[in-house]
């Protein structure tokens, strides 16, 4: 099974809407049973306050891409996009996690509502270039599992990642990597990666010399082949986990006639 063959009902792919709303009412209930936003957030600069006010925020700039409003944010690299998000932070000081929680939950709910009125196949102007509201949509689910993560592991209580939800995450990342490749982890470097989640969905990845393409299909006769269960490549190509302890749970398997690029392949992106 590949990639991007889901069925549609509206405009968004079947389960999305209904990953998008679960995704944030799980986010919600892990910042409500929250003590306060002062702790720290694994793997970040921020607190849990300024985690969870980043997820308010990017919701309410989904919401209005959606909608077709213009929203300015960043020039779509990293760097870009992380000083952005450090100035609307600062000009947003909502830090309590039970206000943030519903803001969370409300924007989410006006996303899909501004969705839905979309023209499927006309191109909404993003931080990471133009997609189509489908894509939006997957990358709205992406960013809040993500932090959503985070979140969850600073409080200790189980993450909201399942297979059925990253399946859902595919067509933004399929598109978003070509845009947020490394430049000096690719230079000079030539392979065809097949990429393969437990449970039948496949694409290829194909390097050549700083140049990226994504493609649908994995390649014919890929130079590696990595295998990864559903959440443990979300956690990676989102830069939660690194690849070696991964691989040596056997979380992640990597074989062909160049076995060796597939720790290095995480690596070769960079998560804005």
């Amino acid at each position: 099974m590949t990639v991007g063959r889901v069925g549609a009902v509206g405009v968004l792919p079947e389960g999305l809407s209904e990953a998008i709303r679960g995704t944030a009412e799980d986010i919600a209930a892990v910042l409500r049973a929250a003590p306060g936003g002062d702790g720290a957030v694994p793997r970040s600069a921020w607190t849990l306050g300024e985690a969870a006010a980043h997820l308010a925020q990017a919701n309410a700039l989904m919401a209005d891409l959606a909608a077709g409003h213009e929203r300015p944010y960043g020039d779509g690299t990293p760097g870009s996009l992380a000083a952005a998000n450090e100035r609307a932070l600062a000009g947003f000081p909502e830090r309590a996690p039970g206000p943030l929680a519903e803001m969370i939950t409300d924007r989410a709910e006006a996303f899909l509502a501004a969705v839905e009125e979309r023209d499927p196949e006309q191109l909404v102007v993003t931080p990471l270039g133009a997609l189509r509201p489908a894509v939006l949509g997957s990358y709205l689910l992406t960013h809040m599992l993500g932090h959503g993560y985070d979140l969850a592991l600073a409080f200790g209580r189980p993450h909201m990642l399942d297979a059925r939800r990253v399946g859902l995450t595919l067509p933004f990342m399929i598109e978003a990597m070509p845009r947020v490749t490394d430049p000096a982890a690719v230079a000079g470097l030539t392979a065809r990666f097949a990429v393969r989640l437990r449970g039948g969905q496949a694409f290829g990845v194909l390097v050549a010399d700083g140049a990226v393409e994504v493609t649908h299909e994995p390649p014919v006769r890929p130079d590696c082949t990595i295998l990864t269960e559903p959440v443990t490549f979300l956690l990676l190509g989102l830069g939660r986990v690194d690849p070696w302890p991964v691989i040596a749970r056997g979380r992640a398997l990597g074989w062909g006639r160049r076995p060796w690029l597939a720790p290095r392949f995480p690596r070769l992106f960079r998560a804005p």
